[in-house]
């Protein structure tokens, strides 16, 4: 019987090892990729006034959609942000999505909304609108109250009434920088092939947000705000550009992203029965594409920011993320054929694989990596400097992988310009790797044994007014 377990502790092991030496060569690869394209982007701010768009009749028009189900903590302060955008012209579409709470009564209330009739094209399948509401104060300004249906299914409806060639998805929990559309959109004015782009979110934990106006930038004052603020650092600045960097981007954050319209309405929009909505549709748009043989990109810019809540307890935490990671699941079953197949090009030939080995399988050899190293070292398979070796390599590359995303974020935004804020983070992104990441993996493996497919849901947390509202 003990040579049974050694021999299956020593199978476990070589395969951990194997995980490691594969994901720490993706990462250290994506890092260089994305460190070459901020350098570039950097560079190109340079000698680029972005601002003399600002008041451009030549930029393009865009929609802007806020799926909201029971939002009343922010509703009305995202609004608020919105409606101080620097932009020509754009218009708001506020999607109440069947709320059980204040969220329709408060816009109603705040901004002397009346329910008009107003006809639309069905461009996609949603559920039925009860009432559209406009407001003689803010022309550009538009409330949709309808049957629940699920973030997708609220996205699609603001798709049907929108007016402009590009929307942008973003979360009623969430504030933009005055300037973050005309970031966003520039890609789309520099080049038609380009049919999404997506923007960094960050934690607004910490943040001073008065009137929908972001007053100060700060750090979140708990300990999980700043260990979430290091994750969405490295998340975004490693991660998204390194993908962006190499053509092969499958997942624009549903809380910030811009779509042109047509690309949208082409795939049937948003998937109402699929839980991971936002990498969905980018998925759907790269196998559209690929298969009409159209050229086209799909970008990641650094710089247009969105702020918005994350949970501030573990319980909330838990529950975001086993839902991220079962949608994850849900997108790679749904396009399995996709992977490994040269017909889609680099994303089903690199992208995919990396999803389906490293996010669906991974959680699976990492969490027995931190089971069986020690137990090989308990029954004599292995010395214990190798297993401290092992989980030293561990941590280092985690930190590396953290520290490099703060050294990029001081050098190319530095929204967090103190010397008291990076230490602080960098603080936290060592204590990342005792307890946080490994909280994490279990989530994901959880996420992965409890899987069904089931129905597109709003994923319900806590919602809390922005700090420095009364």
């Amino acid at each position: 019987m003990r040579d049974i377990i050694r021999a299956i502790l020593m199978i476990i092991n070589n395969l951990a090892l194997v995980y490691m030496m594969g994901i720490t060569l993706t990462y250290f690869v994506q890092l260089l990729l994305s460190s070459k394209a901020l350098d570039n982007y950097v560079k190109y701010l340079r000698f680029s006034d972005y601002r003399r768009y600002i008041d451009s009749p030549n930029m393009l028009p865009v929609t802007l959609i806020v799926p909201a189900y029971n939002e009343e903590a922010t509703i009305i302060q995202t609004i608020m942000n919105l409606l101080k955008l620097d932009y020509a012209e754009y218009e708001i579409i506020v999607v109440n999505d069947g709320s059980k709470d204040q969220t329709l009564q408060l816009l109603i209330d705040h901004f002397a909304m009346v329910p008009i009739r107003q006809p639309y094209k069905r461009s996609v399948e949603n559920k039925p609108i009860r009432t559209v509401y406009r407001t003689p104060k803010h022309r550009h300004l538009i409330v949709l109250d309808k049957e629940n249906g699920g973030k997708a299914d609220a996205l699609n409806a603001g798709i049907n009434f929108s007016r402009y060639p590009v929307v942008v998805s973003m979360d009623a929990d969430s504030v933009l920088e005055k300037d973050a559309l005309i970031r966003i959109l520039l890609p789309f004015m520099k080049d038609n092939s380009v049919v999404a782009v997506g923007g960094v979110v960050r934690i607004s934990s910490g943040c001073v947000i008065e009137d929908g106006d972001i007053k100060e930038i700060g750090l979140p004052a708990t300990w999980l705000g700043r260990l979430q603020t290091v994750e969405y650092l490295r998340s975004f600045f490693t991660g998204r550009i390194g993908a962006a960097a190499m053509e092969m981007l499958l997942i624009i954050s549903g809380a910030f992203g811009a779509f042109r319209k047509e690309a949208l309405i082409a795939v049937g929009g948003y998937t109402a029965d699929c839980i991971g909505e936002d990498m969905e549709v980018v998925v759907k748009i790269h196998r559209a594409m690929r298969l009409a043989g159209r050229p086209y990109k799909i970008s990641f810019l650094p710089d247009p920011i969105c702020w918005t809540q994350p949970p501030d307890n573990l319980r909330d935490l838990y529950k975001q993320r086993k839902r991220w990671q079962i949608g994850l699941i849900n997108v790679l079953l749904r396009h399995r054929d996709m992977a490994f197949n040269p017909k889609y090009g680099k994303t089903g030939m690199l992208m995919l694989p990396y999803y389906w080995i490293f996010e669906f399988i991974g959680p699976v050899f990492e969490s027995l990596g931190y089971i069986t190293v020690p137990l090989s070292w308990w029954f004599g398979i292995l010395n214990w400097q190798f297993a401290v070796l092992y989980f030293m390599l561990v941590i280092l590359v985690g930190l590396i992988l953290s520290l490099g995303a703060l050294i990029q974020e001081s050098y190319t935004m530095r929204r967090f310009p103190k010397a008291g804020q990076m230490m602080s983070l960098a603080g936290y992104a060592l204590l990342d790797n005792f307890g946080f990441r490994q909280f994490n993996t279990v989530i994901r493996l959880i996420g992965l044994l409890k899987y069904r497919k089931g129905k597109s849901t709003w994923g319900e947390m806590k919602r809390k007014k922005f700090e420095g509202n009364s």
